[in-house]
């Protein structure tokens, strides 16, 4: 109540019955019943499966990457693929390497946890120790055979002017002792002559704290892996496709400058070309790097699907190989 004893006066109402309505039949919907899902067990292969998931969102998204990829290998352009070391330790090898074999990895960069992950599961079949046990007594990251058989591998690279996943495929191809040689995607590249790049951050990898570490080696290696990357980045032009899977810095960071580099020298090029990026949440350099600032200045498109990679990466391949099989249009 007012000092006076009097109520304010109220705040004025909207007056709906005034509004203006609108026929449902004449309003724009995103989403109809023909959309939805199939019931499972609608079908019995996976590409009754494919076609019966939703046709919005990130379902619709997952088709279109996977058509994409499909347009590009059957046309023979660039596919490359950017991986951070999740990728490995979640059991992702076999389809990479498939795609390598497939013509779907035309060329295949990671971050140094990529070389370490998979250079252990070749070796010894097993990797990624447990870093806080490790850490209570200082012995994380000191294994002294990845330490020094890597840091060996790198070294003799750079005296015969290797890249650094070059060199570490080559040292593996050297081997009879490999655990598990067909889960390598070091080996698998260098055997199947794909461009295997693998960009260092001295520092952040467990072989750098070996004393057998060499940076000039290292660095020699990496920046000859970035030169490479660059020159095959020009394959992309007009549909190939680009796929950033569980790197959040550094990969995103290399192929933008890489891409400065290739179109610095080829006129602009590579254009045309489409991306997507696929983590477990949204960080702001793939985006930023892989999806958006490259094909907003090249006239592709770009794409984000968001989930783990042991789910979304088996689908995302399974996906590709159903449009190989059949008329890519006609998948989902």
């Amino acid at each position: 109540m007012s000092p006076a004893g009097r109520r304010p006066e109220p705040p004025e109402e909207a007056d709906v019955a005034s509004l203006r309505t609108v026929g449902i039949q004449g309003r724009l919907n995103k989403v109809a019943s023909v959309d939805f899902a199939a019931e499972p067990g609608a079908g019995r292969s996976f590409r009754d499966f494919l076609d019966g998931l939703p046709h919005v969102l990130a379902a619709d998204t997952l088709r279109t990457v996977a058509r994409g990829v499909a347009s590009a290998m059957q046309a023979r352009k660039g596919v490359v693929w950017l991986l951070g070391g999740h990728v490995i330790k979640t059991g992702l090898s076999p389809i990479l390497i498939r795609m390598i074999e497939r013509g779907g990895a035309t060329f295949v960069a990671g971050n140094g946890a990529v070389a370490i992950h998979d250079y252990e599961i070749a070796r010894w079949g097993a990797t990624s120790e447990d870093v806080e046990a490790g850490l209570v007594d200082g012995t994380f990251g000191m294994a002294e055979e990845t330490g020094r058989e890597m840091n060996e591998a790198i070294v003799a690279g750079a005296e015969q002017g290797m890249g650094m996943g070059e060199a570490l495929g080559w040292a593996l191809s050297q081997r009879d002792d490999l655990a598990a040689p067909g889960r390598s995607i070091l080996l698998a590249s260098y055997l199947g002559g794909v461009g295997c790049a693998i960009h260092a951050a001295i520092g952040a990898e467990i072989i750098h704290q070996h004393p057998a570490a060499n940076g000039a080696a290292i660095g020699d290696t990496s920046l000859r892996d970035f030169r490479r990357l660059a020159a095959h980045l020009p394959k992309l032009h007009e549909g190939g496709f680009v796929l950033n899977v569980g790197s959040a810095v550094v990969m995103p960071e290399v192929f933008l400058k890489a891409l400065a580099v290739a179109r610095n020298l080829h006129d602009g090029a590579p254009r045309g070309f489409d991306s997507a990026d696929f983590d477990m949440i949204r960080h702001y350099r793939p985006r930023m790097n892989v999806v958006e600032r490259p094909t907003r200045t090249g006239g592709g498109n770009g794409y984000q699907v968001t989930g783990h990679h042991e789910l979304m990466i088996p689908l995302l391949a399974w996906a590709i190989e159903e449009c190989l099989a059949g008329d890519a249009a006609d998948v989902g």
